[in-house]
């Protein structure tokens, strides 16, 4: 039988199905080829590897990598990548690129026939086809190769591709998802890294490099430059003469000279090992890290562009003003510091400065963040409770004299930054000249341990107690990043009131969530005292660069040993915080407050306030000023001094309501002993005198050594050569030790003796008048019974 006229062969009743199968397999394939997401889509769903920082402004101030897994660039559009590049690509690629509708059908039979007679050709791959097998991940290449659903797949998308897509938009697009390099992903990537400049920059050389990698991107230096060096032979072979014949002069056509491959051999090699693409570049690094941290830290996408609080201009002149102040002192062993600017208001990072950049060997440490010492700048919170609590005004006198205090671990001795005393002065006077020993005088009436409670609420909580730290609490010895110190002094600024750093823009309608943290009369007492350059004089004098033609109030503090330098600061809306030092902690040579943080700090507030004014704020409820005078400064021993000079000039003074009085001055007895008269607020003595030794100021109290003073013998000097001095106030005393007399005067030296001692000053009837135990270790000679010399 015949169907139609031709003989039914056996087994012909089958390929109908077979007919199915390819439909069948053709729809499976189709079926993901009409899936293929638009240019848009793609152009969407780019994710960079890195994040690029915003200021409030909309600038770019960093940009910082956040994917470790792949390096890609910025998208770039097609009109913004080197015409050169473009050719090589298409010439290396796909020559027949802008002809073809998505497969190259020559291409493809003619490796088709090579393959069957063995023979090497070149890959039938388009560029449309590699973008579709990049845009979905069944068509892409496995380590054994496309299989053959994978390659009629690949065909039937990328003839998908070419009918939905612009040849300009698939060139744009695998240009920017194509692979080239190790983890480099995309055109943008590929030019900053190998050759340190942007994808509209690349020359027929670096373009032809670019090109050879995407065929093999891994491939040895040496192959690449081979390829390279074809490439650019047909780049040069597509172009023009250099000049055309003329037929006037009969001059030869001039033709482009001959590709070296041998010096691009030597090209291909150096670009494929150079890494120019850093993966931080800007302005605020640290900030940059530290913010995504606080708003990613529960994980998540990190965007593309990430808006922040800082403001561009201010950022620029805050790096530019650290480097350039470092750079001034160079010779003096200092090369890191730090800058902080927030908003007094909503507590918004106005600018964050972490390092010095490249003058810095540990650019890497965020000095915002890194715990350093704070010296004297812990002062204005101890004086802050000292008066809230109504122990000290600011016009009560304090003692600023040699102090002996004993602790738990031995003798405390505080001293100056200048290494001089000033006797009697005033609150104001000790809190804005910044004088130590009366700082540590006022921490004995407060105690450390509940200073230790102030300085946690003011926002700076310390890792120990109080007692861990003693009395040098009161100097700064325990750690505090510039953030938590600056937000403290921005406490001061709002009236004692904290809120936390904000690291976003909150709508303006959302306040800030303030809690108090210290007495508002008593944060508005010590602003008004650091903002008196008057009473800041006696140790930086009249014309310090503390001084602001606008109403500021600043502190500045030095750790031991020159270690750390600060200057933090608030005028009416904004808290500036300084920090100059070494990462690596060492000491720095002859900076003071003055010459190191200060003048940083000055230039950042003059240009926050260069339009802008800055006014004293208003004094809260429950404060009043009134009309001080002090008394006259007791004469000194031996010294001719005018006793009718008063210790400072009269003047108007703040004061919580009910501790005003109108006059301070000092009770000088017959003896010569000097005490703050019954109407001021005393400092009182340090603890550790005998209960039955007789009270500071009802007569001669010994002032050297203080008791429980442990000295400690020197075995490198002889016994009898070693001699400890014992001071009293007054003279014509008795001293007496273990009972038995040992000399007469205000000074007395004894010759140490092992053992606890206890010594006594006494009237001339044998009265006590004062006693201290003391105790001294160590090996003695053997020596006669005490004996001592009267000065």
């Amino acid at each position: 039988m015949t169907d139609r006229g031709r003989p039914v062969v056996p087994g012909r009743a089958r390929r109908p199905y077979k007919g199915w199968a390819v439909a069948a397999l053709s729809a499976f394939l189709a079926a993901p080829a009409a899936a293929i997401a638009t240019f848009e889509e793609v152009r969407a769903d780019f994710r960079p590897s890195d994040t690029v920082l915003l200021s409030r402004e909309g600038e770019v101030l960093q940009r910082l990598r956040t994917d470790t897994t792949v390096r890609r660039g910025q998208w770039v559009a097609l009109a913004d990548i080197s015409p050169a590049l473009r050719t090589a690509l298409v010439l290396s690629e796909d020559k027949r690129f802008f002809e073809h509708s998505g497969v190259d059908w020559q291409a493809a039979s003619a490796a088709a026939w090579g393959n069957l007679w063995n023979q090497r050709t070149r890959g039938a791959s388009t560029i449309t086809m590699q973008l579709a097998g990049l845009l979905d991940g069944d068509w892409r290449q496995g380590p054994g190769g496309r299989s053959v659903a994978q390659k009629l797949g690949q065909t039937v998308a990328a003839q998908v591709l070419d009918r939905r897509w612009r040849k300009d938009q698939i060139l744009e697009a695998y240009l920017n998802l194509v692979p080239f390099r190790s983890e480099l992903v995309g055109i943008d990537a590929l030019s900053r890294t190998l050759f340190g400049k942007a994808a509209h920059g690349l020359d027929e050389r670096e373009a032809a490099v670019a090109a050879a990698l995407v065929r093999a991107p891994n491939a040895r230096p040496g192959l690449v430059a081979q390829r390279a060096c074809g490439v650019l032979r047909d780049m040069r072979a597509q172009q023009p003469p250099a000049r055309p014949p003329s037929l006037a002069s009969g001059r030869p056509a001039q033709h482009l000279p001959p590709v070296d491959c041998d010096a691009l051999d030597l090209f291909a090699t150096a670009a494929l090992q150079r890494r120019a693409f850093d993966a931080s570049e800007g302005v605020a690094p640290h900030f940059a890290r530290h913010l995504l941290r606080q708003r990613f830290k529960e994980g998540g996408v990190v965007p593309e562009r990430v808006q922040s609080t800082l403001r561009a201009p201010l950022q620029r002149f805050a790096v530019q003003t650290l480097q350039q102040h470092l750079r001034e002192l160079r010779g003096r062993n200092v090369e890191d510091g730090a800058v902080l600017v927030l908003d007094n208001a909503t507590g918004a990072v106005l600018a964050w400065v972490g390092s010095s950049g490249p003058l810095s060997q540990a650019g890497e440490v965020d000095g915002v963040l890194a715990p350093r010492q704070p010296g004297s700048t812990l002062k204005p919170f101890l004086y802050a409770q000292a008066i809230a609590e109504r122990r000290l005004t600011a016009a009560s006198l304090v003692d600023d004299s040699p102090a002996h205090i004993a602790t738990a671990g031995g003798l405390y001795i505080p001293q100056n930054y200048d290494r001089q005393f000033k006797g009697w002065v005033s609150v104001r006077t000790a809190l804005a000249a910044s004088l130590n020993v009366p700082a540590v005088r006022t921490l004995v009436m407060v105690t450390p341990d509940a200073f230790h409670r102030q300085l946690s609420a003011a926002g700076m909580p310390l890792r120990e107690n109080g007692d861990y730290f003693g009395y040098s609490l009161a100097l700064g010895s325990p750690e505090v990043p510039l953030l938590h110190l600056s937000n403290a002094f921005r406490t001061l600024a709002n009236g004692g009131r904290l809120s936390p750093v904000a690291w976003a823009q909150a709508p303006p309608c959302k306040a800030p969530a303030f809690v108090p943290a210290l007495d508002p009369r008593a944060a508005f007492i010590v602003g008004d005292i650091l903002s008196d350059g008057n009473a800041r004089a006696r140790t930086f004098g009249t014309d310090s660069v503390l001084a602001t033609r606008f109403w500021t109030a600043v502190k500045t503090g030095t750790s031991k040993d020159m270690r750390d330098n600060w200057a933090v600061g608030w005028s009416a809306r904004y808290t500036v915080g300084v920090w100059v030092g070494n990462a690596s902690g060492a000491a720095m040579h002859d900076v003071s407050g003055t010459s190191g943080a200060a003048p940083i700090w000055a230039a950042v507030m003059g240009f926050l306030h260069a339009r802008e004014p800055s006014r004293a704020p208003k004094a809260p409820p429950g404060l009043a000023r009134a009309a001080v005078q002090f008394g006259p400064a007791a004469p000194q021993p031996g010294g001719a001094g005018d006793a009718r000079q008063p210790l400072e000039a009269a003047r108007q003074e703040w004061f919580l309501e009910g501790t005003q009085q109108p006059l301070f001055a000092i009770d000088s007895g017959a003896n010569g002993q000097d005490e703050p008269s019954t109407s001021t607020k005393r400092t009182p003595h340090p603890p550790g005198r005998e209960a039955g030794a007789a009270a500071p100021g009802l007569g001669a109290r010994i002032t050297a050594p203080a008791p429980g003073t442990i000295i400690a013998l020197d075995p490198d000097i002889p016994p009898a050569r070693q001699r400890l001095q014992f001071t009293a106030t007054g003279s014509g005393w008795l001293w007496r030790m273990d009972g038995r007399p040992l000399g007469r005067g205000a000074r007395v030296a004894w010759m140490p003796w092992p053992g606890r001692h206890v010594v006594q000053l006494t009237d001339a009837q044998g009265q006590v008048l004062d006693e201290v135990r003391i105790e001294v270790r160590g090996a003695g000679a053997v020596a006669p019974a005490p004996r001592a010399t009267a000065h």
